[in-house]
């Protein structure tokens, strides 16, 4: 199935990210996925959801240039991924993708400036102390700079995530189940920063997630049963979101096993 959303508002016509008949096999006959095919627009923010083993942490790992498919086309902003090699996907990961775990993966013997700003300095760019500043401004957090993760709540440590995800300034970011680990209201302040750098910035935001109330924030929700996309909902509220989920596990396949793991399997690719 293909599924292709119209640009928001002033968004370009390009596809930020684009999968061709994507398919991703493991050993044992496992297919995470299953000739997958979609276009995001630039400039839009985007939920998956499905039930568990249906694809949807594959999914991200392939559109975010991770995992490698079997077979099919990977193409951020107009770039083929699926050819490159190692060192070339590492530095397009770096310049032009951004993360977002559900663990926050924070260095603990960093600060948050000095989080922030490691991804800058691992692509070769010395951070000027004022783009960490306004950075962790930006989500709040102006006057925890010189705190480590230890000594921050977890809502703080997934805002720091946010700005460190955001100042390379990527044309997509990927998350991941970002507010799994958060209570509401850190998750509702973390969402509402990924929003604002779709509404404010043009930013592309892609999103895992198995809470209806996270997936609304989006423009559209899209379904994956089985490896397949198996519908979408745009403009949705939590409870049709929910409804429309309830819907896909009373008919998902009862020895469905989750595939490989999410993004944090591959939190030693974060700064890359």
């Amino acid at each position: 199935m293909t599924s292709t959303a119209s640009a928001p508002d002033g968004a370009t016509a390009r596809p930020a990210v684009q999968l061709t008949s994507v398919t991703r096999r493991y050993g044992a006959g496992v297919t995470a996925l299953d000739a997958v095919s979609l276009a995001l627009p630039a400039g839009s923010f985007t939920a998956v959801m499905g039930p568990s083993g249906s694809g949807k942490s594959t999914l991200l790992q392939c559109a975010a240039g991770l995992d490698r498919p079997t077979s099919g086309s990977v193409r951020i902003d107009g770039t083929e991924l699926t050819g490159l090699s190692e060192r070339r996907l590492t530095l397009l990961r770096r310049a032009h993708i951004g993360f977002v775990f559900q663990s926050f993966n924070l260095l603990p013997s960093l600060t948050a400036a000095q989080n922030v700003a490691l991804p800058l300095r691992l692509s070769g760019r010395r951070p000027s102390s004022a783009r960490v500043r306004e950075a962790l401004a930006r989500v709040g957090l102006a006057d925890r700079a010189e705190h480590r993760p230890g000594e921050l709540s977890g809502g703080q440590q997934q805002r720091v995530a946010v700005a460190r995800a955001l100042i390379t300034r990527p044309r997509v970011l990927f998350g991941d189940e970002p507010t799994g680990a958060l209570d509401s209201t850190a998750g509702r302040e973390v969402l509402r920063l990924l929003r604002e750098a779709v509404d404010t910035d043009g930013r592309t935001v892609v999103m895992v997630t198995h809470d209806p109330l996270a997936a609304s924030y989006a423009d559209r929700v899209l379904f994956l049963v089985d490896g397949r996309v198996h519908g979408e909902l745009a403009g949705a509220g939590a409870e049709r979101i929910a409804a429309h989920m309830a819907g896909l596990t009373a008919g998902a396949r009862p020895d469905a096993k989750d595939s490989r793991g999410g993004l944090d399997a591959r939190r030693e690719a974060l700064p890359c």
